[in-house]
């Protein structure tokens, strides 16, 4: 992390876990594994399923955690059954959102192209995006990573303006690691993440790069996390199983303050 530039970031991301009455939970263990420690280096979120915004953002509230979701569709309204726009979210008290999952790529069919709109429509209404990009098992082991997350980061970030880019974390995510218990080296992590903020340099210039809050999020656990964190480019994590435990979630939080 390179604190003097850029502010570390923990995110949990809950996927389909959690009814309300165990989020109030869960986020009252985690307040309270948290209470006193000095949070004003580490932006902690939790982004969690639909249906426990309400309860989570009550469990929160005036507290440092702050909610977020896991998707979002990039119209304002209409005839699209199961999904949730942006403005919907900032309504119920949201102000982060994931986008660009690679478990909405893998199962839902998001592109390149949706996740672009659903970036800019977050955007527009006044969230926070964690946009996610990695690449798969099979592209790393032809040693195309570099070109495939550069591609990723161009695309997802079309029509972003500079402005804009003050609201959007990038999260590396190599897709062979989700939720397989496997992880990228710290020194693979800090390769990806730097290779990120110099395709962000060419979009956008080096200062908005070095300002980039730059994410790692394959199987970020209690364990690796100090390691991992240590590295000059990545910046904090998006965590997965380890968000839904509070004290391994809490360790690495610690680590990144």
């Amino acid at each position: 992390m390179k604190k003097e530039t850029r502010k570390a970031v923990i995110a949990g991301n809950w996927k389909m876990n959690k009814t309300p009455a165990e989020a109030t939970e869960l986020i009252t263990a985690i307040l309270q594994a948290n209470e006193g420690a000095d949070n004003s280096g580490c932006t902690v979120v939790a982004c969690v399923p639909y249906v426990d915004i309400d309860a989570a953002v009550k469990a929160a509230k005036g507290t440092f955690l702050k909610i977020g979701a896991e998707n979002c569709h990039w119209e304002k309204s209409g005839a699209y059954t199961g999904e949730i726009s942006a403005d919907m979210l900032v309504a119920c008290g949201v102000e982060y959102v994931i986008i660009g999952h690679s478990e909405r790529r893998q199962y839902f069919g998001e592109t390149d192209l949706t996740v672009n709109r659903r970036v800019k429509a977050a955007l527009e209404a006044g969230l926070k995006v964690i946009l996610c990009v990695g690449e798969l098992l099979e592209q790393r082991e032809q040693g195309i990573t570099s070109e495939i997350i550069s591609m990723q980061v161009k695309i997802d970030l079309a029509g972003v303006t500079a402005e804009q880019m003050e609201n959007v974390i990038i999260a590396y995510e190599p897709v062979w690691a989700i939720g397989t218990g496997k992880n990228a080296t710290a020194d693979e992590a800090d390769e990806v993440c730097g290779g990120i903020r110099a395709t962000l340099a060419q979009l956008y210039g080096p200062a908005l790069a070095e300002a980039t809050t730059i994410q790692y999020g394959g199987s970020m656990n209690a364990k690796n996390c100090a390691e991992l964190l240590g590295k000059v480019n990545v910046d904090g994590g998006l965590i997965g199983g380890a968000a839904l435990k509070a004290p391994d979630f809490t360790t690495i939080i610690s680590a990144a303050r």
